[in-house]
């Protein structure tokens, strides 16, 4: 797998075979438990999703807006809920690259476990931020949604779904 930004997906919506379903994701400060994001999805309608055409990265990008000081926030603890379909997860895994332009930021490796088949999942992670020097900071403040990351989701070391993120560290200005 490459260490590079993909611009594509590298996987389809039907790997999906489990079903995963991110239904809530809220993200918040460690040191004072502020909650800096929240987003979930709304109760299902009842509507087929199936017979609607679906574009590609539909449910797999996300857009964020923050303010300058998250880019100095060392800890943050990221919480998702999501659902799975009638077969167990074994080994689910997330891999998360973070860029800034071509350059990798930093690189998350988190291990959800076992889930067990039409469960309910809550799981937080810790993420560490890299130390970033002013010059870094203030470019990345100064051009918004050129900071991007892939999150690559695997059970049993199989691609299962793949998303993708934007972020802008100019909120508030």
């Amino acid at each position: 797998m490459s260490l590079d930004f993909s611009c594509r997906y590298l996987c389809k919506l039907e790997d999906n075979i489990y079903n995963i379903d991110f239904v809530r994701f809220k993200i918040r400060e460690l040191e004072t438990n502020t909650v800096l994001f929240e987003i979930s999805k709304p109760p299902h309608s009842g509507t087929d999703e199936e017979h609607r055409e679906r574009d590609v990265s539909a449910g797999r990008f996300v857009r964020y807006q923050f303010t300058p000081a998250f880019l100095r926030l060392r800890n943050v603890g990221a919480t998702v809920e999501f659902t799975v379909g009638n077969r167990p997860l074994n080994n689910f895994r997330m891999i998360e690259r973070h860029y800034f332009h071509d350059h990798l930021l930093k690189s998350f490796d988190f291990d959800f476990g076992f889930c067990i088949p039409n469960s309910c999942n809550t799981c937080e992670h810790i993420y560490e931020f890299p130390q970033l020097s002013e010059s870094t900071v203030c470019q990345m403040v100064d051009r918004p949604y050129e900071t991007r990351s892939d999150s690559f989701y695997f059970v049993d070391n199989r691609l299962v779904m793949h998303n993708k993120a934007d972020y802008a560290y100019n909120g508030g200005h």
